[in-house]
């Protein structure tokens, strides 16, 4: 008797989950593969980044999320190659997996156009470890303004800036600001955390390129009114050790978020497919990789294409082209014909501020306390697991009436700093 396929999904974020579990019920057995044990709810990332919510909010053992499934095992291991002749994925610590189909939604980091050094000083947000760094240099910058007595010192310190003005950088630098205007000031003594710096970069000639330009607009009013300084149509040329260099001017800060373009991971090289340039396999519209009928690539790591357009790289393309990847296994092991990947863009949506939010849902342009409250019910209803949810939903209840942060720990010890001045500081209370 012939063995059942065998279907190996490399990552479980967006994409892989909702591949595995559109294989549910399929005649095939599915292994997961991914680095770490959890899925993430990355959307939500910055608010982990920026201290409102807990890792564990917005994360789920994928193990849990998959327990149900009894053609499906899951494996914690990096993969460290694909052999697509051979059929094969070898991981790091020796494994190799024999596949009859390969769904690879490995997803993407951030870009930093031919600058790797940037990374040091810049670290992007695309998992849940990156979330934690940026939290720790974000709570370290008014933990070190406090102890300093040099003017100068003090204003780097409390100076943030964001590079990339798409969703991420301007949820991010829309949250900053209402912290350290109403969260911080009465934790500190020696300095006013309601002055901090925050500057938005952004080289393209409007903040949200996705959504139409009245939206947009909408965005950049908004933040100002936050207090956020935009720096719009400006490229970054450079980036230090707490500094960023623009066109014709340096900006001293220590610290520097980056949240500008995407980049895969070495994964899809192992395909002889076109790709673009930031590595992007260019499948067929049924998702598979050209010449490679069994391999199908998902998520972030694919140029999608649905009815002649590129479809963005967002949580819901990968949601719906996982899905298409799955259906399209159990088409081919049943002798159907494959269907074609169709997006279907249920919105687009961008937090800014209490109340402040703006985006698009079926069509219609939304901003302000509807476009808020949109937001809140759709990333609730996705995130996956009850307790995430009740969970998130009483941070956010906190946080909103007390401006408070319940996660403000900096759990990765910092480097040994030197004593801020030779003179005793003197409390001021």
């Amino acid at each position: 008797m012939r063995a059942e396929p065998r279907v190996v999904i490399i990552g479980a974020g967006f994409g892989g989950l909702y591949a595995a579990r559109a294989l549910r019920d399929a005649p095939v057995h599915v292994t997961v593969l991914d680095r770490t044990n959890h899925h993430v709810f990355q959307p939500l990332l910055y608010q982990v980044a920026t201290a409102t919510l807990a890792p564990s909010d917005i994360a789920v053992p994928i193990r849990w999320l998959l327990r149900k499934q009894k053609n499906t095992e899951v494996l914690m291991a990096e993969v460290e190659s694909v052999d697509p002749r051979a059929r094969v994925v070898s991981c790091r610590d020796g494994t190799r997996v024999d596949y009859d189909f390969l769904i690879l939604a490995a997803g993407a980091r951030h870009s930093y156009f031919g600058h790797a050094e940037w990374e040091s000083f810049a670290p992007g947000l695309k998992s849940l470890e990156d979330a934690i760094e940026l939290r720790r240099r974000w709570l370290l910058a008014f933990e070190r303004a406090e102890r300093t007595t040099n003017e100068s010192d003090r204003v780097a310190e409390l100076t943030f800036v964001i590079v990339g003005g798409g969703p991420t950088g301007v949820e991010l630098a829309g949250m900053l600001p209402t912290i350290a205007r109403f969260g911080l000031p009465k934790d500190f003594r020696h300095i006013d955390t309601s002055k901090a710096r925050i500057v938005l970069i952004e080289a393209g000639p409007r903040l949200l390129p996705a959504m139409p330009e009245p939206l947009s607009a909408r965005a950049a009013r908004d933040l100002e009114e936050l207090g956020v300084e935009l720096r719009i149509g400006e490229r970054v040329t450079n980036v230090g050790d707490g500094f960023v260099q623009l066109d014709g001017e340096r900006i001293d800060a220590r610290t520097i978020f980056w949240a500008a373009g995407n980049a895969v991971g070495g994964l899809a090289a192992a395909f002889d497919a076109p790709r673009d340039r930031s590595g992007r396999v260019r499948v067929l519209d049924d998702l598979s990789v050209p010449g490679y009928p069994e391999a199908f690539i998902v998520g972030d790591q694919a140029v999608l294409r649905s009815r002649g357009a590129d479809v963005p790289a967002v949580a819901p393309a990968a949601m719906q082209s996982g899905r298409t990847a799955a259906r399209n296994i159990v088409h081919t092991v049943r002798g159907e014909g494959r269907e074609r990947f169709r997006y279907r863009n249920k919105g687009d949506l961008a937090t800014i501020g209490r109340y402040k939010a703006v985006g698009v849902v079926a069509g219609r342009q939304l901003s302000g306390w509807l476009a808020w409250w949109t937001w809140l019910f759709v990333h609730i209803m996705y995130l996956a697991g009850f307790r995430n949810r009740l969970s998130v939903l009483l941070e956010w209840g906190y946080s909103f009436f007390t401006y408070d942060r319940g996660a403000r720990l900096i759990t990765v010890p910092p480097p040994p700093v030197a004593p801020a001045s030779s003179r005793t500081i003197k409390p001021t209370w």
